[in-house]
């Protein structure tokens, strides 16, 4: 039997991303941020549990990233849509960064992930949340 796992957050980006691009279509220069909206809200999940995080994306969602949070060093979170959804940056100790956008209770989920993370790490959560 597998380790169980508690899902703190599992969905895909905010609406509200997706309904922003879609009129800002009618302008005709925003098309291609229209389009990535449309592909992020078809295909992109995030899924955050007290082990890891688990980003699937990609075309057709066949791509998938799994951090543990041992790994994380920095997270950013910068707040888009007048507040209701935001943008989390992961930064791990290899310097690459996992960049999840449009993501729905942004805060609760930096939160989330800076706490697991300063447990995993020993590092103060200052340390850790910028």
């Amino acid at each position: 039997m597998g380790i169980r796992e508690e899902v703190f957050y599992e969905g895909g980006p905010h609406l509200g991303d997706l309904v922003i691009n879609v009129l800002l279509a009618f302008t005709v220069i925003c098309l291609p941020l229209t389009v990535g909206a449309i592909v992020r809200a078809i295909w992109l999940r995030y899924r955050f549990t007290d082990r890891r995080i688990s980003v699937s994306g990609g075309w057709m969602g066949k791509d998938r990233t799994d951090i543990i949070y041992s790994e994380v060093v920095l997270v950013k979170k910068v707040a888009r849509g007048l507040g209701f959804w935001g943008d989390i940056v992961v930064t791990l100790k290899d310097g690459s960064r996992l960049e999840m956008r449009a993501l729905p209770k942004f805060r609760q989920i930096y939160d989330y992930i800076t706490e697991r993370a300063a447990d995993k790490t020993g590092r103060p959560l200052e340390a850790i949340a910028k």
